[in-house]
């Protein structure tokens, strides 16, 4: 078979290692059932074959969590929302003519204020989602790989998004909260959504700060780790780790 049709599908294809002790899995057994070979028959590349069973479990988790540390170093930190025009949170459609209204009274800084807290919020948050990332890679399953091998580009991202969303949110909010409590206009914001909410203008997950804020902080934290997955998946040899390089060079035959 191709390696190029290979490629694609070796990043998943690895999980299936992780879910199992490094001795127990045969790598290149594994190698061709995900490309069609029968048992016995000559791996996709020699260079796979010199790869060790330790060797590929190691690269592939790895792999699983870089993206995810990547996306969280970006948006963990000072301006990882605010600086970024791309992923900065702004105020939702329905608040947006409040936000209006504010400027011509006079009022920009205030509606300035509000957004930069919300901003700050997200990015004080998002240093949680780590530890709770690296433990759905150690939880994976075989069932859970298997998602991930018939999956798309971002299939690993939406096994995050499964496995983690939840309990995201459920960290994020107290932090989002406590942040914006320090800046008063958080209280002119949940008045602005109230009231909007009352007639069907803002979705309820909007209707206070630190559910609107949390919910806009996860869905750029999952997006930038998609973006992070399909840029590893497309050129591995340009990750940086050896490591990396040398599992899936070998495999892409680069």
């Amino acid at each position: 078979m191709a390696r190029a049709a290979f490629r694609p599908w070796i990043f998943a294809a690895a999980a299936v290692a992780l879910s199992a002790p490094a001795h127990a899995v045969d790598w290149n057994e594994l190698l061709r059932g995900v490309l069609g070979q029968p048992s016995g028959q000559t791996a996709a590349t020699p260079s796979v074959d010199a790869l060790s069973n330790a060797e590929v479990n190691a690269g592939l988790k790895e792999a699983l969590t870089r993206g995810a540390d990547a996306a969280v170093a970006q948006l963990g930190r000072p301006d990882g929302f605010f600086g970024n025009p791309q992923l900065r949170i702004p105020l939702p459609p329905a608040l947006q003519k409040a936000e209006k209204a504010m400027r011509l009274l006079g009022m920009g800084s205030q509606a300035d204020a509000l957004v930069l807290s919300m901003n700050r919020a997200a990015e004080a948050a998002v240093p949680a989602a780590r530890g709770l990332l690296v433990d759905a890679v150690k939880q994976m399953t075989l069932e859970d790989a298997k998602g991930i091998l018939t999956g798309g580009q971002t299939s690993a991202t939406d096994f995050f998004r499964a496995k983690t969303e939840t309990k995201l949110a459920e960290r994020f909010q107290p932090v989002v909260k406590s942040t914006t409590d320090k800046i008063g206009l958080a209280q002119q914001y949940n008045r602005y959504a109230g009231m909007a909410q009352q007639f069907n203008l803002v979705d309820p997950a909007q209707a206070t700060v630190e559910d609107y804020v949390t919910r806009q902080a996860l869905d750029r934290l999952y997006t930038l780790i998609g973006e992070k997955e399909a840029a590893l998946r497309a050129n591995p040899l340009q990750a940086g780790s050896e490591l990396l390089k040398k599992v899936f060079g070998a495999a892409s035959g680069q």
